[in-house]
């Protein structure tokens, strides 16, 4: 039985074998492809329709309980609460970083089935220690979903319904941030600047070489983005100007491979809807991501009158 310091969300949905959400937009399709008739498609994709909407229904009604963060009042900004970070200081905090990861670096790698299970971990531990409530949650992680096809810019998505979570590809030391970010949103906050900031501070403070190397890969390549935005050649002269060991700079440089034709014509147009419909929800478009991030941790760093501990923006 939980108490009231807990809270069980069930994430039926993301037990599932499938995504239940690729069955009902895919089994249709597959079954007139397969079998010539589409009836066998629609009694799947009305049985994942009901499973789906009792896992929704579950989760909504689990989540009335929890205990949000004020992220004005812990760390003295948010989203419409942000002050831009200086050139100079980016610069610095670039140089600072890469430092810290060619000194630190660990090739060790988790299977991401562990890794979940252990940034799943690390993060309800960071969240229970601001609102002093543990809200635990599914450490499932699929490795294929339709949504890879409609945002080949991603490098992993969540259901924010059903909390159902994808990571399409292996991006080497950024995976425990990415599938953390992700996780984020399972755990019911929707906004990817609150999804960038709680888990980089979770994996920065967690004391775990793995992922405290993801979270600053992560800060360091979301300053070069701001520095150097969709400017391939010059981010490449950013990483050697740092003198980024070569382990790392091929895992940076792979984050952005040149798109094939397909990417440039639905990637494009899929940014600008979702950049749209982040606006939409109260955010400040995709900016949230690097800038926004960004200037989050640096507004942190000198707020006034904040509760948390200002060690948790330090790179």
């Amino acid at each position: 039985m939980q108490t009231p310091d807990e809270l069980h969300i069930p994430n039926d949905a993301t037990y599932a074998p499938v995504s239940l959400t690729d069955l009902m937009a895919a089994a249709p399709i597959a079954s007139r492809l397969v079998l010539g008739a589409t009836l066998p498609g629609r009694v799947v994709q009305l049985a994942a329709v009901g499973l789906y909407a009792r896992s929704v229904a579950r989760d909504w009604s689990a989540r009335q309980g929890m205990r949000r963060i004020d992220f004005k009042a812990e760390f003295g900004a948010d989203v419409d609460l942000l002050l831009e970070q200086p050139r100079t200081s980016r610069e610095m905090e670039v140089g600072r970083l890469a430092t810290l990861l060619n000194r630190d670096y660990t090739p060790e790698r988790i299977p991401r089935r562990k890794l979940a299970v252990r940034a799943n971990r690390v993060l309800t531990d960071f969240i229970a220690s601001i609102t002093g409530q543990r809200v635990e949650t599914s450490a499932e992680v699929r490795n294929l979903s339709l949504a890879g096809i409609v945002f080949p810019f991603a490098q992993g998505t969540c259901d924010i319904l059903s909390g159902d979570i994808a990571i399409f590809r292996d991006t080497g030391i950024f995976e425990p941030h990415i599938i953390t970010h992700e996780f984020v949103h399972r755990k019911g906050y929707l906004k990817e600047l609150h999804a960038q900031a709680l888990a980089y501070m979770a994996l920065r403070g967690s004391g775990d070489p793995i992922l405290v190397q993801s979270a600053r890969a992560e800060r360091l390549h979301r300053q070069l983005r701001v520095l150097h935005p969709e400017d391939p050649e010059a981010f490449e002269a950013a990483l050697d100007s740092v003198d980024l060991r070569d382990e790392l700079r091929e895992t940076f440089l792979a984050l952005r491979p040149p798109p094939n034709l397909y990417q440039s014509v639905v990637g494009e147009t899929m940014k600008k809807l979702y950049d749209a419909r982040m606006k939409l929800t109260g955010q400040n478009g995709l900016s949230d991501y690097d800038r926004g991030f960004t200037n989050f941790l640096h507004t942190f760093r000198f707020a006034e009158g904040v509760r948390q501990p200002r060690e948790l923006a330090a790179v």
